[in-house]
């Protein structure tokens, strides 16, 4: 191609960039309802979307979230719908929290290394500053558990009337203090894909640690069955350095139900986990746990490590459809100095999902070795983030694009692994 017809070409696809830009800027030809609690919105029309997207974009479970959520956190819905008058028709369902997050909130732990003449100082910082996130999503989850469209809807329009909801909202809490960022979390495939028009929005894409899962095999009944098809050494190693330090300190391992007794016990073992994370976005109250019990059902399941009376760890699993959340975890940090609490806990995960006849785990983000150590494989998960100012959502670009994200390593604990 000669240089003319290059240069051709180049303005060419420049011009459709810029056309394509202003039309993402400007309205979707949609209509919106926005509301600050899902009570306030047709709740027949929110399920019949979110019928499809799973018990967390659920009405009831939302609903009741309205009482359990942390106090810096406050939720946000929108019905997107297609058409007018008596042909208008439900597209999508929106699921937004606002969250006031300090920068002390993503200040190194306590414990970490800081140097002690500038901690005291940074640490005062840190309290004074605070920033508003509107996040398209639940913080309290992961997941992409932000939007549920209507089957057959086209991904292009969409994401642009999503994109909408988000700039009305962001202009709408105006008057109770600035925005200051805007992020779509936990995006996974097919999302990534559908959501990618809005680069040209100057949404920003990152990568973040992957979701790792867990695939069960139809043939496992029961926790036996799946360590049974672990090759020896994992096996020796699970049984030897896991339950049998577990066993040999007398300690036993039960489902547990009926919380509310046990509330602050777990949310002091909770907290212990918490307080070493490097983000802490939320903290869970007390009655958060006998709450999930309650809204859950029979999708609950809380496993315990007992040593005589005392509580020592726990894992909830939330059963969503074929898919177990292994959803929050604590545990006794002194206990677990000489104890593999967490990997026994991981371990009670699998049997848990089993019994709920689930046909896969979703272990989270965090402690990707153990994980993949038990056959997880990793899941891309990633983020959308704005910032409101123009000149620092393009340094923010820069910035993302050097941001390091630990990487899971290749494991295959099993026997034979099937594809």
């Amino acid at each position: 191609m000669r240089l003319p017809e290059k240069l051709k070409a180049f303005g060419v696809s420049c011009s459709d960039h810029l056309q394509e830009r202003k039309r993402l800027r400007g309205p979707a030809g949609l209509c919106y309802a926005i509301a600050d609690s899902i009570a306030m919105l047709d709740r027949q029309a929110w399920q019949g979307l979110a019928d499809g997207a799973g018990f967390f974009l659920s009405a009831a479970y939302l609903e009741a979230l309205e009482d359990a959520l942390p106090a810096n956190l406050s939720p946000r819905y929108a019905l997107v719908y297609q058409g007018e008058g008596t042909q208008r028709v439900p597209l999508a369902a929106v699921y937004m929290q606002i969250a006031e997050i300090g920068l002390a909130q993503a200040w190194p732990p306590e414990g970490a290394q800081v140097a002690v003449q500038a901690r005291g100082a940074l640490d005062k910082l840190a309290q004074a500053s605070t920033q508003r996130v509107l996040t398209c999503g639940n913080l309290l989850s992961f997941g992409q558990h932000g939007v549920a469209f209507a089957p057959g809807t086209d991904p292009a329009l969409g994401w642009h009337g999503l994109a909408e909801v988000l700039y009305r909202v962001r202009q709408a809490e105006q008057l109770a203090g600035k925005t200051h960022f805007i992020m779509i979390k936990d995006l996974h495939a097919p999302f990534t894909a559908h959501a990618a028009s809005l680069k040209k929005l100057s949404y920003r894409y990152v990568e973040t640690e992957p979701n790792m899962v867990l695939e069960l095999d139809p043939a496992w009944r029961c926790h036996a069955d799946y360590l049974a098809s672990l090759a020896s050494k994992y096996r020796g190693a699970v049984r030897n350095a896991v339950f049998g330090k577990i066993d040999a300190a007398g300690c036993t391992v039960e489902s547990l139900s009926g919380l509310g007794p046990h509330q602050e016990r777990l949310w002091e073992l909770y907290k212990a986990v918490q307080a070493r994370a490097a983000f802490r976005p939320f903290e869970l109250a007390p009655h958060y746990f006998p709450w999930l019990e309650r809204v859950a059902g029979q999708a609950f399941r809380c496993t315990v490590i007992r040593q005589g009376e005392c509580l020592l760890g726990f894992l909830v699993s939330v059963a969503d459809g074929e898919t177990a959340y292994a959803y929050h975890i604590g545990f006794d940090r002194d206990a677990a100095a000489t104890l593999p609490l967490y990997l026994r806990l991981l371990h009670a995960g699998i049997a848990d999902a089993i019994g709920m006849g689930c046909k896969r785990i979703s272990f989270g983000r965090t402690a990707l070795e153990p994980k993949a150590a038990l056959g997880a494989r990793p899941q891309a998960f990633g983020v959308m983030v704005r910032h409101r100012q123009p000149v620092l959502n393009k340094a923010i670009k820069h910035l993302l694009q050097g941001i390091e994200h630990e990487e899971p390593p290749a494991r295959n604990p099993f026997r034979t692994r099937q594809a």
